[in-house]
């Protein structure tokens, strides 16, 4: 299944959902070339790829990139505009894009859909580089019913996947991220995302790439490599050293083709919150739900919502909270129980029989009484609006509700992800929670934040929100991110994902041997760095 895109759709897609929350052009910040790159070679390189892919798909002026400048994390000194675009159909022009490159020494950015709205969506970690937009190869290339495996190509949406499945009549889920339906299933497990069922650990259910090497080699991994490849999608190691790890959160390689198991729908699903009225009870609810979650009892990857992150969705902050300085907990805690919510909401879902369900949900509904948790069902919770929001998402279901995220100071579209990393330990958590609102608020900014709760291990998703539209506080934003990444790397807590506008700095949190050894990878299959500069911190 293709959706066939024109020139037009391609760049209303993108302008679309800035729009919606009044997110500026970028035209403050103007694009620079590489360093070292003179204006003859980048005008040759974009002469070349037009004989490529046409006229219509390369875009080369300042106004027909806007698209691909428009961000929601903080860039106070325009450094990562683009210079250009090129769109690409198929593998064979990705090849001819990458030789081009090589030739003329213009770096190029490749992205999916370019969604990925709190990192950074499609501008650059590092300026003159020309996005390689991988939106028109949008191929579903096979989908196995009785393996429930898949076969995409990078610009296929989740709404795209979900439709096929659908149409087909094939009992599969998908698993999505928070913004599923114009989101890739190739971009976010590229970036190590995560999403909301058993199978929410996106990297670990991706099975076999086909990848472009800097060379414009193809190269298959897994068992993609053997002949007539019948086991690529069902077997992911392959034979010798696993490879599919290198090109995630990498400039390694360009993935034009990612395999990916899905979810057979089970027989009976069951949506829950646990409520808490107590910021304090972060740490229970963590040594509560971990040996469920290690056990398989829990089996979806859990979200932990903060009330202020859970209000900032749906609110405006001046519903809240109209004082001085960043929002208290009192508010929060007033205005999440007038809208039928806890201080801490954490979502979980059950899979399987009735009876099934029905002996796992004694067990949890046991473990949270004896910490006061509020166990509460559809039935329960009604039309909720943040209940119906997960109870959707647990299911493979589809909906933008935390765009409204970056409405939450005004229409600015200020949004930076900071997702730090800690094992699943009750202990690790309050430190966690005081060190951020001690930061946020020194810069004055709320502690809007969720845990995401795995196997083992806490992701403490915190969303810094502010006003894109006002430079003094970009710029108070961007200091505030930066001093997340320094403050949270101290004390162990290094982010495992981060936007544009931070990828050094975060790389700098995991030592110099590690950073040494990816420069030695980068040098080997990229000698001329001409595939995304600076992505992950590898120039």
């Amino acid at each position: 299944m293709t959706v066939n895109l024109d020139r037009r759709s391609l760049l209303g897609a993108g302008a679309a959902s800035a729009a919606a929350v009044g997110l500026g052009t970028g035209a403050k910040a103007k694009a620079v070339l590489a360093p070292g790159l003179k204006k003859a070679d980048f005008k040759s390189a974009v002469a070349a790829m037009r004989k490529v892919v046409g006229d219509d798909w390369v875009f080369a002026d300042p106004e027909a990139v806007a698209p691909w400048k428009k961000s929601y994390t903080p860039d106070p000194y325009g450094k990562h505009v683009p210079v250009g675009a090129v769109c690409p159909e198929t593998v064979e022009q990705v090849q001819a894009i990458v030789k081009i490159a090589n030739e003329f020494r213009q770096p190029i950015w490749p992205v999916s859909t370019g969604k990925n709205m709190g990192y950074g969506m499609t501008t650059t970690a590092m300026p003159g580089q020309m996005i390689l937009d991988l939106k028109r190869m949008n191929r579903i290339i096979s989908v196995d019913p009785e393996l429930c495996t898949a076969l995409v190509e990078p610009g296929v949406t989740y709404r795209q996947l979900k439709d096929y499945l659908v149409e087909n009549n094939l009992p599969l889920w998908i698993d999505v991220p928070t913004v599923g339906p114009i989101a890739s299933p190739v971009g976010n497990t590229l970036d190590r995302g995560v999403g909301y069922t058993p199978y929410g650990e996106h990297f670990m259910v991706q099975c076999g790439m086909e990848v472009v090497l800097a060379d414009g080699e193809i190269l298959r991994t897994g068992m993609g490599s053997t002949k007539n490849p019948s086991a690529w999608q069902a077997f992911k190691w392959g034979y010798g050293p696993y490879l599919d790890g290198l090109f995630t959160q990498s400039n390694f390689g360009v993935v034009t083709k990612m395999g990916m198991w899905l979810m057979p729908a089970p027989p009976v699903y069951k949506p829950f919150v646990i409520r808490h009225k107590k910021m304090e009870d972060v740490a229970r609810i963590v040594e509560a739900m971990r040996p469920l979650r290690i056990a398989n009892i829990v089996p979806n990857v859990v979200l932990m919502m903060g009330g202020a992150y859970q209000l900032a969705m749906f609110k405006r902050r001046g519903e809240v909270w109209d004082g001085a300085g960043p929002i208290t907990d009192e508010a929060v805690a007033k205005a999440a129980q007038a809208n039928n919510l806890g201080m801490w909401n954490t979502y979980i879902a059950l899979y399987g029989t009735e009876g099934m369900i029905a002996e796992s949900e004694k067990i949890i509904r046991a473990a949270f009484a004896a910490i006061d948790g509020e166990v509460l069902t559809e039935a329960e919770m009604g039309d909720n609006s943040w209940f119906h929001h997960h109870a959707t998402l647990m299911q493979g279901g589809l909906n933008l509700d935390e765009i409204g995220l970056a409405r939450w100071r005004g229409n600015g579209g200020g949004l930076a992800w900071f997702a730090p990393v800690a094992p699943a330990k009750g202990s690790e958590t309050q430190g966690q929670v005081e060190l951020a609102k001690q930061i946020l608020g020194k810069h004055g900014f709320d502690y809007t934040a969720a845990f995401a709760i795995g196997s083992r291990e806490l992701h403490h998703i915190i969303a810094l929100l502010y006003d894109k539209s006002d430079p003094a506080e970009e710029k108070r934003a961007d200091d505030c991110y930066r001093e997340l990444v320094t403050g949270f790397g101290e004390r162990g807590w290094a982010s495992y994902r981060t936007g544009v506008h931070a990828m050094d700095l975060v790389a700098q949190q995991f030592g110099t041997v590690n950073r040494a050894f990816n420069a030695k990878l980068k040098d080997a299959l990229d000698p001329n760095h001409i595939l995304a500069p600076g992505k992950s911190g590898i120039a």
